[in-house]
């Protein structure tokens, strides 16, 4: 079987997404939290290859290369820009190798560019800056050969846009998504709906929302972005429970926590016990695919048994489906007719 395009896997049905590479990263202990550069494409490739692989085994359609933070203006604040083409080039290689493991159809190979921290609106020079930043990183993308690339986590319109004009430069197909802060509306005064609704007839492929927001405070924005846009919509929410007065896990309290916390908030290192279990993540998911969003997926804080929770809501068996659930054997609360009785008769005790 040849490998499928994106466009076709997506008139087919929907499309599986694993993000968040950045937090599985630093949770493995291969990353530093706070400046967040994926230096681990160049210092240990092995323990980035096994996280593509476990998110592709999971489910995912895409292996998205980890260079998410990884332009010119981050590879400067930490004095590495000397080592920005090779990461680059090392994350999309890797992610290439893994693709091709896949045993029933090779996956997708995604090159990353994303929001850079020093766009601003009202300074025409930065605007010129990020362009050269998105013009050199989708220039090695193209080189590399990836499928497409994602742009994603943009807070300001302005600059999602010149990133899918870069994209469209190389003549790849652009997924393009919106990461929309807590006063629920991007920073330059666009609406999430109206900038998706600019951007799809631009061109890209697939436009709209990921990260900052869990499926709570995400999935309004998804239905009005779906109400508004003609093509493909894309959702990808962070796995925490953020609320209406919280909206973001920049902010999100944690009433419970019995220490004083190193950072003024929970965000990024104290978020564990802020979590959705997998199973509201595939409630989400099957709402999702309902109201007609076609690239689903999960971003920071995602684990591989979330995004195979994901897959499966959608009506996919991941290569790592056969170590799903299954209580049946389990000496408490299983139901195999020779699991012993005075232990399942206990199971409210335990």
């Amino acid at each position: 079987m040849g490998k499928r395009s994106l466009e076709q896997r997506l008139n087919e049905g929907t499309v599986v997404v694993a993000e968040g590479y950045l937090f599985e990263m630093e949770r493995r202990g291969y990353l530093q939290a706070g400046s967040f550069v994926p230096e681990v494409a160049l210092e240990h490739p092995e323990v980035l290859k096994q996280v593509y692989r476990d998110y592709m085994n999971a489910g995912s359609d895409v292996v998205l290369a980890f260079t998410y933070n990884a332009h010119r203006e981050k590879m400067r604040i930490i004095g590495k820009e000397h080592l920005h083409e090779p990461l680059n080039r090392s994350a999309i290689r890797l992610a290439k190798e893994v693709a091709k493991e896949h045993p029933t159809e090779e996956a997708l190979v995604a090159g990353n560019i994303s929001n850079t921290n020093i766009f601003d609106s009202k300074d025409a020079d930065s605007a010129e800056e990020v362009r050269s930043i998105f013009a050199e990183m989708t220039t090695w993308c193209k080189e590399e050969g990836v499928d497409f690339i994602n742009a994603e986590t943009f807070y300001y319109h302005e600059e999602a846009v010149i990133a899918l004009e870069e994209i469209q430069k190389q003549g790849l197909p652009a997924v393009v998504t919106l990461g929309l802060m807590g006063e629920n509306i991007l920073r330059d005064g666009y609406t999430v709906e109206e900038s998706c609704k600019i951007l799809s007839e631009k061109g890209a492929l697939v436009v709209g929302m990921n990260c900052f927001r869990g499926p709570n405070t995400m999935q309004p924005y998804l239905k009005g972005i779906r109400n508004e846009v003609e093509g493909y919509v894309g959702g990808l929410p962070i796995p925490y429970r953020t609320t209406e007065e919280h909206p973001t896990f920049f902010n999100l309290p944690d009433g419970g926590c019995s220490c004083s916390l190193p950072t003024e908030t929970t965000f990024p290192t104290s978020l564990d016990p802020l979590y959705h279990n997998r199973y509201e993540l595939a409630e989400w998911a099957k709402e999702a695919k309902d109201i007609g969003i076609n690239y689903i997926g999960l971003c920071c804080g995602a684990s591989p048994a979330m995004i195979r929770a994901v897959a499966e809501a959608v009506g996919y068996e991941s290569i790592n489906s056969k170590y799903s659930p299954d209580m049946e054997k389990h000496f408490l609360f299983g139901k195999d007719k020779t699991l012993k009785d005075h232990n399942l008769n206990y199971s409210k005790k335990a």
